[in-house]
This record gives C-alpha cells, sequence and structure tokens, in this order.
C-alpha cells in the first residue's frame, strides 16, 4: 500500500509498485496464517491491510457508467518492438475489430514501411508519423482526417498530437506518447509524465480527447494516476475491465504488468481488451469509446 501511494523517485520504489497488486496479494495470506497461529492482533491488521488493497483496486474491476448515446469509436494502442511485430498481424487485427484510431509506439522506417504493404493506409488512410531508430519513433494513423499535427520538443522519444475531424462530434485531439521507462532514469521518467499531464491540461476543454500510448507505468504508480485526478479517464477503469497485463509478452512467463493506456475525455469506455502481437514484446491495447456528440 505504502508503494501503491508513493511519489519516490527512487529506482527500487518505482520498479516494486509495478507488482504492488501481487504484493497486496500478501495481505490476504498473512491474514490467513496469523488466524491460523490465533494471533488476533497481526490478523486484524492484515484484514486491514486486505481492505485497503480491495479499495485500491477496486475501480479497475466496478467499472463507471457514462451517458448513453454518443458516437462510438474504437481505438488501439500498440507497441511494435522496433519493426519486430508483424505488420500483417496487426492490420488484420485493425480490420477486424473495426479500429478507427491508432496509436503506435516505437515505429521504424522499417515498420511504417512493413504496414504499408500489409494495408493498413487503406484501413487507416489518414496519419501523422514520426518515425525513429528503435524506441523513438511514434505514430497516429485514422479513419478520420487529420490535421493540426504537432510534435513536442523536450522528451526523449517523440510524443505527438493530431486533430481527428469524426462526423456528429467534429474535431478530437489525439495524442500519442511514449514517456521514458524508469530504468532510463526514474527522475527523468517522473519528469515526462509530469510534463505529459501538462500537455494534457492544456487540451481544447471544448472538444474530446483521445491518448494512446506506452506510458511505462502502471495504474499502481500515483505519478500515472495524477494524470487521471482532471478531466482525463483510464479507459480500463472506465469499462471495468480488470487488471489488463500488456508487457512483457517476450519471455518464458506470461506478461505481469500493464503499461499501455487508452485515456479519453469527453467521453467513456464501455469496453477494453489487450490482442496479442506476434514478434512483439507487448500486447496490444483495444477500448471501445463512446465520444460526447455536439451539442445542438
Amino acid at each position: 500500500m505504502a508503494l501503491y501511494f508513493s511519489r519516490s523517485s527512487a529506482r527500487v520504489l518505482v520498479l516494486a509498485a509495478s507488482g504492488a497488486p501481487y504484493l497486496m496479494c500478501c495481505a490476504l495470506v498473512g491474514a490467513v496464517a496469523f488466524a491460523a497461529m490465533r494471533r488476533w492482533i497481526g490478523a486484524g491488521v492484515a484484514i486491514v491491510v486486505v481492505a485497503a488493497a480491495v479499495w485500491a483496486q477496486a475501480p479497475l474491476y466496478v467499472g463507471r457508467s457514462g451517458d448513453d448515446g454518443g458516437h462510438e469509436v474504437m481505438v488501439m494502442q500498440a507497441n511494435l518492438l522496433f519493426d519486430g511485430a508483424d505488420p500483417q498481424v496487426l492490420v488484420d487485427e485493425v480490420r477486424v475489430r473495426k479500429v478507427a484510431v491508432l496509436t503506435v509506439n516505437e515505429l521504424t522506417p522499417v515498420a511504417v514501411e512493413g504496414l504499408r504493404r500489409a494495408g493498413l493506409d487503406q484501413v487507416l488512410p489518414y496519419r501523422h508519423l514520426s518515425p525513429g531508430r528503435t524506441a523513438t519513433g511514434t505514430g497516429i494513423w485514422s479513419s478520420y482526417p487529420l490535421s493540426e499535427t504537432v510534435e513536442y520538443d523536450g522528451f526523449v522519444l517523440n510524443q505527438l498530437s493530431a486533430t481527428a475531424t469524426i462526423p456528429d462530434i467534429g474535431p478530437v485531439t489525439v495524442y500519442a506518447f511514449h514517456p521514458v521507462p524508469p530504468v532510463y532514469g526514474t527522475r527523468v521518467w517522473a519528469d515526462e509524465l509530469s510534463r505529459l499531464r501538462e500537455i494534457l491540461e492544456r487540451s481544447p476543454a471544448s472538444r474530446p480527447a483521445i491518448v494512446g500510448g506506452d506510458f511505462n507505468a502502471t495504474y499502481d504508480h500515483a505519478q500515472f494516476r495524477t494524470m487521471l485526478s482532471g478531466r482525463f479517464g483510464d479507459a480500463v477503469e472506465q469499462a471495468g475491465a480488470g487488471h489488463l497485463v500488456t508487457y512483457p509478452t517476450d519471455k518464458p512467463w506470461p506478461p505481469l504488468v500493464g503499461i499501455d493506456h487508452i485515456l479519453i475525455a469527453g467521453g467513456h469506455a464501455r469496453a477494453a481488451d489487450t490482442v496479442g502481437l506476434t514478434g512483439a514484446d507487448h500486447r496490444a491495447l483495444v477500448a471501445r469509446l463512446d465520444l460526447d456528440r455536439q451539442r445542438k
């Protein structure tokens, strides 16, 4: 629980916070063990910790109801592991799931060409891309026209935004973010998350906004949850989809942490799920969003 609330930039604490839900489960084991030994004070303390852990994690499973009648938009966030992900698999998933907005991280020129050959530009004909070497590249593909394209300076990896013009909705700001991982430097990681939050705070309040990215932070990092304290909400939390883990997928064990996120303002997430991408080290994240319609 201390890790859940910690805002420390100490590397060991930041990395340990990624596994906070697993550590919280130990409280239940402790409660059972203390009760079996008739150590009632210890059992009572452990039960209090269990209750606090349930309070901290319950929002991911309960979900929040939103207004009906919005305009449905399918959004996907994908980290491609440079040009490691199979482009045809990604394009097939975009087609099958009728994705209208795709944000991509670790986008290389080779990956851009591979996705073009696989037919992504036919499915999502509008794009704002800033490919780069290894992890730096970022991109936005859309079925809606894009304008007001921006690339933000002062970050280690590329951060983008564009305005999508969606029928019945009007202009919608789309962001593609990728702050550095904490292993690069926890102070740099925390600073980039803070500055990305400032970018979102400057987002026009008169229009909806969609954010997709590999945030290199889980829901259990207080630095990430700060982004959710304003008008933006986390799609997984809003949908009550639970712990959707996305990383790593290139190890002998299953993915353990959810560091890919889709955020929304001026709308609500109805559903969220993860999608396997052959050759990548992340699962993609997909969310069905209802964007608020323009008031007549």
